[in-house]
């Protein structure tokens, strides 16, 4: 399900939920229904539409268009046995379209997927740009961001080397991922990249309903249980 919000919309209401007014219970759904929200940036015809239509719907869309403000869908994965909501961002890439939405599009973020075109030295080099951006939005260090070379499928217009682009996501703090949203074969590993992104925020985030405790009109939490993800 994809839902696109204008460069200039409101969004008040947006996402919102209903719950009980009971305490225990508004609790329990606030944990039980986890959402993680992962945001992908980087320079526009780079495929982060694609990677998002490969990852939520498992197909390459036969025809996109240029996204106007901030496109997201939404994916429920199964971790551990505990069903978490993947909901990923996409912005559009140019200025033009996406200024008045910069603000809304960083607010709390849990994770953060840089993109660039393997073919297109240019897009590459523009991660610095997109990094400062990020931080200048106040995203945590400790936020886990990735860093993915789209359309690696297109092997003979290669411009940015698997090696450049590894000592560049070591000296920003992240993982690399190689992948062609096009290619059907390539589809697990689009998968991957998300899903270890889901993993890895599902283990900083051990807090369970089970952990929590009620005393005094106050919530008392226990000590964290160790994830046994296997991601």
């Amino acid at each position: 399900m994809a839902n696109q919000l204008a460069a200039n919309g409101d969004s008040r209401g947006f996402g919102s939920k209903k719950v009980s007014t009971d305490y225990d219970s508004s609790l329990e759904l606030s944990v039980q229904a986890r959402i993680f929200k992962i945001i992908v940036i980087g320079d526009s015809n780079v495929g982060k539409t694609c990677l998002t239509f490969r990852f939520c719907g498992g197909t390459f869309p036969d025809k996109t268009e240029a996204t106007i403000g901030v496109d997201f869908r939404e994916k429920p994965v199964n971790i551990e046995g505990e069903t978490i909501k993947i909901q990923v961002w996409d912005t559009a890439g140019q200025e033009r379209f996406r200024k008045s939405m910069v603000q809304h599009y960083y607010r709390n973020v849990h994770a953060v997927v840089f993109v660039y075109d393997v073919t297109k030295l240019a897009s590459f080099e523009n991660l610095k740009a997109w990094i400062q951006e990020c931080n200048s939005h106040s995203v945590s260090p400790s936020v886990p961001r990735v860093l993915v070379g789209n359309k690696c499928d297109l092997t003979n217009e290669i411009q940015v080397s698997s090696n450049i682009a590894l000592r560049f996501a070591d000296a920003n703090n992240m993982l690399l991922f190689e992948t062609s949203a096009k290619d059907p074969k390539e589809s697990d590993h689009v998968e991957s990249i998300f899903m270890s992104l889901a993993c890895k925020l599902k283990t900083q985030k051990t807090l369970t309903f089970q952990q929590m405790e009620k005393r005094d009109g106050k919530v008392h939490v226990q000590s964290n249980a160790k994830s046994t993800c296997p991601c």
